[in-house]
């Protein structure tokens, strides 16, 4: 069996991520920052952690993260109002994803459940 350990998202700014995805999953640091790295989990029960690595390179990080939502219009508020912007995105017909991107402008997508 094999299972996800953590997710590794790339950030040129770890304080600002550390508190950007800290309100934004309800999550808090499992141990103290380092200058290139955090480790975030859950403040409550179980959960996959995320990591988040300070990266110098300008080029497009191939990666993102779906966040399901039960009231996803909502949520998408509370994320703007904490930092993440509106990424122009093309949507087919009858999407049901909002994309966003956090501070470091890294794409995510939220999803109505």
């Amino acid at each position: 069996m094999i299972e996800i350990g953590s997710i590794v998202w790339g950030v040129t700014d770890i304080e600002r991520a550390v508190k950007f995805w800290c309100a934004a999953l309800d999550y808090e640091l499992k141990r103290p920052a380092a200058d290139d790295w955090a480790m975030l989990g859950p403040k409550e029960g179980n959960g996959i952690q995320l990591s988040l690595n300070k990266i110098t390179s300008p080029k497009a990080r191939r990666h993102h993260m779906d966040l399901f939502a039960d009231d996803a219009e909502k949520e998408v508020e509370r994320l703007i109002a904490l930092g993440a912007s509106r990424k122009v995105w093309r949507y087919e017909e009858g999407a049901d994803y909002v994309v966003l991107q956090d501070p470091d402008g890294n794409p995510f997508c939220v999803v109505q459940k």
